[in-house]
C-alpha cells in the first residue's frame, strides 16, 4: 500500500474544558480540520478525532465551588466545544470525553500493560504541582513570583503535595527516546520544539507520580483502591480509545499509529516525552509525529481574563463567517509559529483575497457564461497558446504546489500558492477581456469564458478543506458531482466533455464571499 492511500489518522489535543472554549482552541481545530479534509479529498480514509479531558483536581474544585456534581459540570463544559466543532464546520469521526466508561476501560487497559511491564511502583510523592496545568514541576523549572510565590514554567502558582502515588519509571526511557528523536526527526515538529524536548531529556528524566488520592474524580487505578490515574495518563489514552482500543482489531487495527498529534507548543513535554515512554511500555507503535503549532494573539498579546482580550470564536465566526474565519487563521499564519488577529485584519484578508479576487473571478466568470452563452457549455472550441498557459499555472499550482505544501502543514505556503494562480486568472480576464470579445470575436470569447469555467473548477476543488462550505455552494452552481470535488477529480482530462454531453447549463451565479466591514467599536490594531 503506497502513503497516499493509506489510512490517516489525526488527532486535536483532548480540551481541558474547565471554561468555555476560546480561540485557540478553535484555531487547533481548524487547522486539524483542514489537514483531515485534505487528505481524504487526496482519496485515503481518515480518522479525525477529538474529545475533552474532563478528570483531574481542576474541574473537581471548580465543580465543588459551584455547589454541583462534578460530572454535571463535565457534561455542560464538554457541550461547548461540541457546539464550537459543530459551528465552525469540523468533520471529525469522534468525539471522545475522559469520563466515558469506554474510555475508563481503554485507560485501565494500558495502565495493566504499563504494570506487567514493571514500570509502576507505589511510592510518596513530595513535590511542586500545578493545579491550572495538571502538572508537576522540578524545583529547578520554577521561576519567581510576587514576593515569596513560585511560579511553574508557564507562570501557573504551583503548591507543595504529599501523597501516596503511582509511579512510572520514565527515568528508564531516557535513552529510549533520545534515540527515537534522533532516529525520528520529524517525530517533533517543528524543530525547534524538537531542540526543547532534547534538551530537557538531555538533562535527565525523573520517574513520575502517575496517581492521586486527594480526589476520586478520574479513572480507577486498577487493584488499587484509592488512587486515580494522574490526569495525562487518562487524557493521553484518549487517542487509543478514541479508536476503540484495546480491541486491537477494527479501527484501532486500522488507523493506530496516528499520522499526527495536532498540539499546542506549551503541551509538547506531555505528548513528546512522557506518551511515547507509556507507549513504549504498553508494547505498542508509537504516533508518527506530534506537531506543537504556535500560540494565536490577540493583536500581539497574548489572552488572557485579566487582559480583558479573550475572544469567543462563536461569536467572531458569527461576525465575519465560519469560511472567512477558517480561511484567514491558516492563510495569515505560518503554521507553528506564533500568530497574530484582529478585527481588521481578518476583513481586509476576507475581502482581498475571497471577495475582490477568488470570489470575484468566479462570480463573473459564470455571470459573463450565464448572459452571453445563457449559460451553456461547449466543449468544443478552439484553445489558443495563452488559455493553454493559463490551464499549466493553475493545474501545476492545484495538483502539485498546494498539495506539497499542505502535506507539510506549511498551511499559509499552500494558500499563497493557490492565491498567485487566482491573481493569474483574473490577470487573464483582464488581458483577454471577453466582454469586448462579444462583439468582435464571439468563439473566442466563448474560449475564454470555457477556459475560465475549467479553472474556477479546479480552484475551489484545491481550496475546498480550507474553505468547505463556500466551495461546495461553488462547485453546485457549476453542476459539478459530490464524488468529483477531489484531488483524483484534478486528472480527470474527460469531465469538461462530460459536463457539456450531460446537457448541463449555468444557472444565475450567487456570490461567494461578501464584503465585510470592521463592526463598530473595533479600532486599529
Amino acid at each position: 500500500m503506497s502513503e497516499n492511500s493509506a489510512p490517516f489518522y489525526i488527532t486535536t489535543a483532548i480540551s481541558y474544558p474547565n471554561g468555555r472554549p476560546h480561540i485557540g482552541h478553535a484555531y487547533e481545530a481548524i487547522a486539524t480540520d483542514v489537514m483531515a479534509r485534505f487528505q481524504r479529498a487526496q482519496g485515503r480514509d481518515v480518522r479525525l478525532i477529538t474529545g475533552t479531558d474532563e478528570h483531574g483536581l481542576k474541574m473537581f474544585q471548580t465543580a465543588r465551588d459551584q455547589g454541583r456534581e462534578t460530572i454535571d459540570l463535565a457534561d455542560e463544559m464538554s457541550s461547548y466545544f461540541r457546539e464550537m466543532y459543530a459551528k465552525l464546520n469540523i468533520s471529525y469521526d469522534n468525539f471522545m470525553r475522559t469520563s466515558d466508561p469506554a474510555h475508563h476501560a481503554a485507560s485501565q487497559a494500558i495502565w495493566r500493560a504499563m504494570e506487567a511491564n514493571g514500570d509502576l511502583y507505589l511510592d510518596r510523592y513530595e513535590g511542586w504541582y500545578s493545579v491550572r496545568d495538571e502538572a508537576f514541576y522540578d524545583e529547578s523549572e520554577l521561576v519567581d513570583g510576587e514576593g515569596d510565590a513560585r511560579l511553574s514554567p508557564q507562570g501557573t502558582p504551583v503548591e507543595w503535595t504529599v501523597e501516596e502515588s503511582w509511579f512510572f519509571r520514565l527515568s528508564n526511557y531516557q535513552d529510549k527516546l533520545l534515540t527515537l528523536y534522533n532516529d525520528q526527526p520529524d517525530f517533533i515538529r517543528p524543530d525547534s520544539r524538537r531542540n526543547e524536548v532534547m534538551r530537557f531529556v538531555e538533562g535527565g528524566l525523573k520517574d513520575l507520580s502517575v496517581s492521586r488520592t486527594s480526589f476520586d474524580w478520574g479513572v480507577p487505578v486498577p487493584g488499587s483502591p484509592g488512587h486515580v490515574m494522574y490526569v495525562w495518563v487518562d487524557a493521553l489514552t484518549t487517542y487509543l480509545s478514541g479508536l476503540g482500543y484495546p480491541d486491537l482489531d477494527g479501527d484501532f487495527g486500522k488507523f493506530w499509529p496516528a499520522n499526527i498529534h495536532m498540539i499546542g507548543k506549551d503541551i509538547v513535554r506531555f505528548h513528546a516525552v512522557y506518551w511515547p515512554a507509556f507507549l513504549m511500555s504498553a508494547g505498542l507503535p508509537l504516533p508518527k509525529q506530534v506537531f506543537g503549532h504556535g500560540f494565536l494573539l490577540n493583536r500581539g498579546e497574548k489572552m488572557s481574563k485579566s487582559l480583558g482580550n479573550v475572544v469567543d470564536p462563536m461569536a467572531l465566526a458569527d461576525t465575519f463567517g465560519v469560511d472567512p474565519l477558517r480561511y484567514y487563521l491558516l492563510r495569515e499564519v505560518s503554521f507553528g509559529q506564533d500568530g497574530t488577529y484582529s478585527a481588521e485584519a481578518i476583513v481586509w484578508t476576507a475581502n482581498a483575497d475571497l471577495a475582490n479576487s477568488f470570489g470575484n473571478l468566479a462570480q463573473r466568470s459564470l455571470s459573463m457564461i450565464f448572459k452571453n452563452l445563457d449559460g451553456a457549455l461547449t466543449a468544443n472550441y478552439a484553445s489558443h497558446e495563452d488559455d493553454r498557459a493559463l490551464f499549466s499555472i493553475v493545474n501545476d499550482t492545484c495538483r502539485n504546489l498546494l498539495p506539497r505544501e499542505f502535506e507539510q502543514l506549511a498551511f499559509s505556503v499552500g494558500i499563497e500558492e493557490w492565491l498567485r494562480a487566482v491573481f493569474a486568472c483574473n490577470q487573464y480576464v483582464d488581458t483577454q477581456a471577453p466582454w469586448a470579445l462579444r462583439k468582435t470575436d464571439p468563439d473566442r470569447m466563448r474560449a475564454v469564458l470555457m477556459t475560465l469555467f475549467q479553472v474556477v473548477r479546479t480552484l475551489a476543488i484545491a481550496i475546498r478543506p480550507v474553505v468547505p462550505t463556500a466551495a461546495d455552494m461553488l462547485l453546485d452552481q457549476m453542476g459539478i458531482a459530490e464524488d468529483a470535488r477531489n484531488f483524483a477529480a484534478l486528472n480527470d482530462g474527460d469531465w469538461f466533455v462530460k459536463l457539456t454531453e450531460s446537457g448541463f447549463s449555468l444557472g444565475q451565479p450567487t456570490p461567494l464571499f461578501p464584503r465585510l466591514d470592521v463592526p463598530e467599536g473595533e479600532g486599529e490594531a
